[in-house]
């Protein structure tokens, strides 16, 4: 499912328009950026939580010419599914 799909979907069940849709979906991706920047969490019980993890510096091997590089420290966003997600999708 695209975003354009996720949108219709939500339009269809919510009976909200498209644009109104459209402002959330935007505005509830906004708040998440904005949070996980800040070092905070977003917790949707049941669903699951986002939040920052730091990978360290590393030595890495470039693949073409097989030179070690050195890899700087990175954030990277995790996702943890929730108790309630994770028991609907096992049921699939």
């Amino acid at each position: 499912m695209n975003k354009s799909e996720l949108i219709e979907a939500i339009s269809e069940e919510t009976t909200f328009n498209k644009k109104d849709v459209v402002k959330v979906l935007a505005s509830f991706t906004r708040i998440i950026e904005r949070t996980l920047k800040k070092g905070g969490k977003v917790s949707l019980t049941g669903f699951g939580a986002y939040w920052v993890s730091r990978r360290p510096a590393r030595i890495g091997i470039n693949p073409a010419t097989k030179e070690r590089i050195k890899l700087p420290a990175v954030n990277i966003p995790r996702f943890k599914p929730g108790k309630h997600l994770k028991e609907h999708v096992r049921s699939l």
